[in-house]
């Protein structure tokens, strides 16, 4: 998957997540399953590399980072030099990932409850998110790929781990049940629905290809 396509499926955050990027104050603006979106003080430029942490539910969670694309957006002042930087997540330390995941679930299950206008994405509901994208013991192999042509759905397998425009992709282990609640799910939501439809399969994805 390139890095362009991994930083599409961030999820943009209505709060940002207080975190230290070596050891510094920042932001975390948008996060994704493999990437975040900070505002740090000072510049940086492509392939700088540090240690990006945060709190979650009073737990650590770091990952080591390497910068794809940054920006001034604020010169001089008192706080000095402020900038945007895209990153990647390149090493997670001790259960970052799971961390992560948990994380990524919960806020995405948030916003799905918070659409009630639609029915289909209000069923999904945490419990399915949360086993959609965990790492099982007994695994398939390969990947599943869902295509909704807006009247039916249609699967395959296939090897390649992009999220497609027109449905989603999911590690071939995932609950068959599940699946038809997330493809139902799918058929009712808006475009920002599905792209956090996608976000989460995503993780099973990652979870099937480690």
């Amino acid at each position: 998957m390139t890095r362009e396509r991994r930083e599409a499926q961030r999820l943009k955050l209505a709060k940002p997540i207080l975190a230290t990027l070596d050891g510094h104050s920042a932001l975390i603006l948008d996060i994704g399953v493999s990437s975040a979106f900070v505002e740090h003080r000072g510049r940086a430029v492509k392939g700088l590399k540090f240690q990006l942490s945060w709190r979650w539910q009073g737990e650590e969670v770091a990952f080591d980072a390497e910068v794809v694309r940054s920006s001034v957006v604020r010169e001089g002042g008192e706080e000095g030099v402020v900038s945007h930087s895209a990153t990647i997540f390149v090493n997670a330390h001790g259960d970052a990932e799971e961390r992560l995941q948990e994380m990524m679930t919960t806020f995405v299950g948030h916003i799905l409850d918070a659409h009630r206008a639609n029915a289909a994405a209000q069923g999904v509901g945490h419990t399915v998110l949360a086993r959609v994208g965990e790492a099982r013991r007994a695994r398939s192999r390969g990947l599943k790929r869902y295509q909704w042509d807006g009247e039916n759905w249609s699967s395959s397998s296939t090897d390649d781990r992009t999220q497609s425009e027109d449905g989603f992709t999911v590690a071939a282990y995932e609950d068959e049940d599940e699946l038809a609640t997330l493809c139902r799910a799918y058929q009712d939501s808006d475009e920002e629905g599905r792209r956090l439809i996608r976000l989460i399969a995503e993780l099973s994805v990652r979870s099937a290809t480690k």
